[in-house]
């Protein structure tokens, strides 16, 4: 008998389990193994269900296994059903003569010969069936389970467990904290869901930024991750998208599951498909063994293909299956795999324009950008330089015990810049700087690009061609601009600051920008010559075409005089 002694220790101990910090998934199978030392059972298990009625965590003493891993099912689903129906406990007094565990071989169970008594219990919260909690016993005197003092004892377990599965979701539900969603009365969801702009932006692991450009993308993070939409990240290189993909996976449904990410550029097609998809022993030279895909390891999880624009046409056609039917076959297989995974795709390739030159496949570009989120490069969002030079500059001094500081002067030097390659350039920028630092202040001559060494202008000024030469070698000769890098989309803004000079005075193509002009005559001149229209005149200067804009406003030039 279970005397209430036991009961109350056993729901201390329990309940220190419930509320301590951990995965929930661990939580659970350590309450599992505390279980054994208050009933009497052979096994226990924890099933927590997922929004489509099916197990989501399956929790055994020392083991969580996936629900896809049929193989280690700790209830059958005919018992799962009834108790999802009924909401009340299945008790089965010897499962070997039930006919809800005939015919289910993926039950876990190794005592065939031993009759044993089944007791299942629903996980309730707030009226709604969150999971079920089950033992397994040695099956005594058939009228003894219903009046066993077990049950009850059982049941406090259980509405324990419901409350603690209800505040996980909670918590993690579209990346609101549980104390938003327990504020009390206040605006309803549906009103929420009615008024996109209401949601705040969360924070991510890596990203950093004020900038209205970014915190519109934060915005949109929660509300794309609820979903199993596929999503397409666009961007230039370095603006964040493989911290912006983690994002989406870690607050979604999929989080407890598998993050799976690949390059595609960095693979031959050959080796591709066989990361991908996987291969069988003996498919090709070298195949020893067989061996699982990143489709296969993303299941029930998120799988991010970067730089999916670099696929050939062929392999397009290959993936593209994969996407509409949702299965695929090994390299030098023949069976066919169903696999359930989100997919993240990301690129810094026109694929528009890849797809008018056929070099991508219009269907596979349809199925892939159901949810474009464009990620702003880093002279879109130069309020935010500062805040990432300061990030990058401790990050620094921790790894090399350092105790560097930037002058208010050297941030403004960082904030003019271009940083073509955006925040990796940035963050390279500031180890450099760091590294050749004089003292423990870093002053704008610190830099290299106002000692006319900064490398990374040779890409977007093509310094080396324009002098016919080789632009490293005037480096080391002192024959560049002292200031090797006044960037071409730099923010237009007070007198001092000069306007790209990457195109000789004489180019037919580019508006007059000599030293004799001033920054509104270059602006005029720069409208005329693109016929009034703002786009073509920021092509012209370098610019962008807000920057223009804001331009024209601030010299009170009115477009409509051209």
């Amino acid at each position: 008998m279970h005397n209430a002694d036991i009961s109350l220790r056993g729901l201390y101990e329990i309940s220190k389990i419930l509320t301590a910090p951990a995965r929930l998934e661990t939580t659970l199978a350590n309450v599992i193994k505390a279980l054994s030392s208050f009933v009497r059972m052979r096994r226990g298990a924890i099933i927590v269900l997922g929004a489509d009625g099916g197990p989501d965590i399956s929790a055994i003493p020392g083991n969580v296994y996936p629900p896809q891993s049929v193989t280690r099912r700790a209830i059958p689903q005919a018992i799962i059903d009834q108790i999802v129906a009924t909401a009340r406990p299945v008790i089965i007094e010897d499962v070997s003569k039930s006919a809800l565990f005939q015919g289910d071989g993926e039950t876990v169970s190794n005592d065939e010969a031993v009759a044993l008594t089944f007791v299942g219990i629903p996980v309730k919260a707030q009226d709604e069936i969150l999971g079920i909690l089950s033992i397994e016993r040695l099956k005594e005197e058939p009228s003894s389970v219903h009046d066993d003092e077990d049950l009850p004892f059982l049941n406090m377990v259980a509405d324990l467990v419901g409350r603690v599965v209800h505040l996980h979701r909670l918590a993690n539900t579209d990346g609101h904290q549980l104390v938003e969603q327990q504020a009390g009365p206040g605006k309803p969801r549906d009103a929420e869901r009615a008024d996109p702009g209401r949601y705040r932006s969360v924070k991510i692991d890596g990203i950093i930024g004020e900038s209205p450009a970014v915190k519109q993308v934060l915005e949109m993070v929660p509300i794309v991750a609820r979903t199993n939409s596929t999503v397409l990240l666009r961007g230039e290189s370095g603006t964040g998208k493989e911290f912006f993909a983690q994002a989406i996976h870690k607050l979604s449904g999929r989080r407890t599951k598998a993050f799976i990410k690949l390059n595609c550029a960095a693979l031959p097609e050959s080796v591709l498909e066989s990361e991908l998809f996987g291969h069988e022993k003996g498919a090709f030279t070298g195949a020893i063994a067989q061996r699982a895909g990143r489709f296969e390891l993303a299941h029930g999880g998120t799988l991010l293909l970067d730089e999916i624009g670099e696929i050939s046409p062929a392999f397009q056609a290959k993936l593209l299956r994969v996407l509409q039917e949702g299965e695929l076959e090994r390299v030098g297989g023949n069976r066919t795999l169903k696999v359930d995974v989100r997919l993240i795709c990301a690129t810094n390739k026109d694929l528009e324009s890849a797809v008018v030159n056929g070099e991508f496949r219009a269907d596979l570009y349809y199925r892939i950008s159901v949810i474009p989120i464009i990620l702003p490069p880093l002279r879109d969002r130069p309020g935010d330089i500062p805040r990432l030079g300061e990030v990058f500059l401790d990050r620094f001094n921790k790894e090399n015990h350092r105790q560097l500081a930037f002058t208010s002067s050297a941030l403004d030097v960082m904030s003019q810049c271009y940083f073509p390659g955006n925040v990796r350039e940035l963050e390279n920028c500031v180890r450099r700087t760091a590294t050749l630092a004089r003292s423990t202040t870093i002053v704008p001559s610190d830099f290299a690009c106002q000692s006319g060494q900064c490398l990374s202008s040779l890409i977007w000024k093509g310094t080396g061609c324009s002098h016919g030469g080789n632009a490293v070698a005037g480096l080391a000769r002192g024959t560049m601009d002292r200031v090797g890098s006044p960037f071409p989309a730099r923010r237009i803004g007070s007198a001092t600051e000069a306007w790209p000079d990457s195109a000789s005075d004489d180019d037919p193509n580019r508006p007059a920008i000599g030293p004799r002009l001033t920054e509104r005559d270059r602006l005029i001149a720069a409208m005329e010559k693109a016929g009034s229209v703002q786009a073509k005149a920021a092509r012209l200067l370098g610019l962008t075409p807000r920057q223009v804009g804001y331009a024209l406003r601030r010299h009170g030039i009115e477009v409509k005089k051209f």
